[in-house]
């Protein structure tokens, strides 16, 4: 008996590359959020904050901030506005 093989799931509606947002992101930050798109994490925006460029995502599982580095935190404790 052979294992069915399901196909990949694309969640997101537009390629990340396409979005007005990519282009402020670094190169570190951009492999960071390819890595996240992979589960469904999509780039809302860039904040800036203390000089430094945050890139915010979301999911259905919750938020995902990336430093310029491209260090990934899954549990930011950040305010975003309505």
């Amino acid at each position: 008996m052979q294992a069915q093989i399901k196909p990949i799931l694309e969640r997101r509606q537009t390629s990340p590359e396409l979005s007005t947002w990519w282009e402020k992101l670094t190169l570190a930050q951009k492999f960071s959020a390819s890595s996240l798109g992979k589960f469904g994490y999509e780039l809302n925006f860039v904040r800036i904050e203390k000089g430094q460029s945050l890139a915010v995502l979301s999911c259905d599982s919750g938020l995902a901030i990336i430093n310029e580095e491209g260090d990934i935190n899954t549990s930011p404790e950040i305010h975003i506005r309505d």
